[in-house]
Order: structure tokens, then C-alpha cells, then sequence
């Protein structure tokens, strides 16, 4: 397990976001990424989670009134599984594309074939 601080692990994620191409990141909408320290209980190894409508579910109605989507990536599970510091900074960044790709309606089957689960 990894020794990392709050602030540095959000700049980790900060950092995983700056990665996200501009015209790809113009396309997020009404989305908000945040760290939690520990994952929910029932899923205490979850590296992340997206949760919301994904853009292409939306339909014209769905602005109305909708709090933000949210992406969640979890701290303790991901210094869980990484030894080094390095190992970190990459499974965040694999973390943060793959719940973005669920924003815009990616499902876990694509983002196996792709490479990003």
C-alpha cells in the first residue's frame, strides 16, 4: 500500500483530468469529479464510480431541474492496490477515463474491449 495524501492524491486526480482532451472535456456537461477517502461499504475495492445519466440517455427534459452527474474516485482502494506512487498516478488516470467514458454512455463491456476497465 501506497502513502498518499488527501492533497496529494487530488492533484493525481487533478492531473488525470488536465489529460482529457479539450474537445472531449467541452463535451462534459453538468458533471463534477470528487475524491472520497473510502469506497461504500458494500463495494469497499471500488477504484470509482460514475453516477448519473449518461449523455446519451439524456432527453430534452432531463436539464430540467437535474443536480450534476457525478464521478467519484475512491483514495484508500487505489493505494490499496498500487506499490508505488507511479502505480498510483496511472490507475487514477485509468479510473478517471474510464468513469468519463461512462458519462458519455460507454458501458463496461466497450471499455473492456478497449482496454480501459
Amino acid at each position: 500500500m501506497v502513502e498518499m495524501s488527501r492533497e496529494e492524491f487530488e492533484d493525481a486526480v487533478r492531473d488525470a483530468l488536465d489529460t482529457v482532451p479539450p474537445e472531449l472535456a467541452a463535451q462534459m456537461d453538468n458533471v463534477v469529479v470528487l475524491v472520497e477517502d473510502d469506497a461504500p461499504e458494500d463495494e469497499p475495492e471500488l477504484l470509482g464510480v460514475y453516477e448519473g445519466v449518461a449523455l446519451t440517455e439524456r432527453d430534452h427534459w432531463w436539464s430540467a431541474g437535474s443536480l450534476p452527474d457525478r464521478i467519484t474516485i475512491f483514495r484508500h482502494p487505489t493505494l490499496a492496490i498500487c506499490d508505488t506512487v507511479d502505480e498510483v498516478v496511472e490507475e487514477v488516470a485509468v479510473t478517471v477515463v474510464h468513469e468519463i467514458a461512462h458519462h458519455f454512455g460507454i458501458d463496461d463491456e466497450r471499455l473492456h474491449e478497449l482496454g480501459w476497465a
